[in-house]
């Protein structure tokens, strides 16, 4: 896993993706404000997709700092929230306790805004745990789950199909995965002959990998946006496509 994501920098990246308001991600472009909010979107679009048999437990894996889990929390009585960097984590269970962070993020050069971001009051934290981990190498008796997110994750990954193959063990009969992902394959993160799809796609090469444990429900295109300063966005679109168990 790249040394970014222990870093300053990605640190207030993502605590200002996860929680800053449309206005504290985008403020010169408000037309562009659709797109912020990913953490949440990405949960309550598709939760409102699947019939789920049950809703007692959900992961999120590669949950980052924090704020799908607590969306998740939602709908589900027990929610995990597990990620390889432990900074991400730690800033996970500070909004936990604190519901409130400063952060410094860039403006331009070597100027810097300060913002304050708050966990939405009607958010629950109670049900929801985080620990360190890696996606690939999860402990044999951490299921099972109704259901497993893998927001972003999929092509951050060392060994992806290693990670997929640990799925059915997770997720219980009638339970569901969600995985997004905009497919950056990169060999900062995967090394090319692990890297999923090629001519066919990452969507082709996820049903192989998926069956015969899950089949693909449903899939639809996510749009969203992160601030690197407040002149410039990364603007990426995931697919998201829903399994069921």
């Amino acid at each position: 896993m790249s040394a970014y994501y222990e870093s300053d920098a990605a640190l207030g990246q993502y605590l200002l993706f996860h929680y800053g308001t449309p206005e504290q991600i985008c403020p010169l472009l408000p037309d562009a404000r659709g797109a912020c909010g990913f953490p949440s979107r990405c949960v309550s679009e598709s939760l409102a997709k699947i019939p789920l048999s049950g809703r007692a437990r959900a992961l999120d894996l590669g949950c980052a700092v924090g704020r799908s889990s607590f969306e998740l929390a939602r709908t589900f009585a027990d929610v995990v929230g597990i990620d390889f960097s432990a900074r991400f984590i730690a800033a996970a269970q500070r909004m936990q306790s604190e519901r409130a962070v400063t952060v410094r993020v860039p403006r331009e050069g070597s100027a810097l805004d300060q913002l304050r971001l708050d966990l939405p009051a009607d958010l629950p934290t109670k049900n929801v745990r985080f620990q360190t981990g890696d996606a690939c190498a999860l402990p044999p008796n951490l299921g099972p789950f109704d259901l497993v997110l893998m927001a972003n994750l999929i092509d951050r990954l060392p060994h992806p199909a290693q990670c997929l193959a640990r799925l059915p063990g997770l997720v219980a009969p009638g339970g569901a995965v969600i995985i997004t992902s905009p497919y950056t394959w990169l060999e900062e993160y995967t090394p090319r002959d692990r890297w999923l799809g090629g001519e066919g796609g990452t969507l082709a090469a996820l049903q192989q990998h998926l069956a015969p444990a899950f089949h693909l429900h449903a899939r639809y295109d996510l749009p969203f946006l992160i601030p690197e300063h407040r002149r410039k966005y990364q603007w990426s679109v995931a697919e998201v496509s829903l399994w069921l168990r």
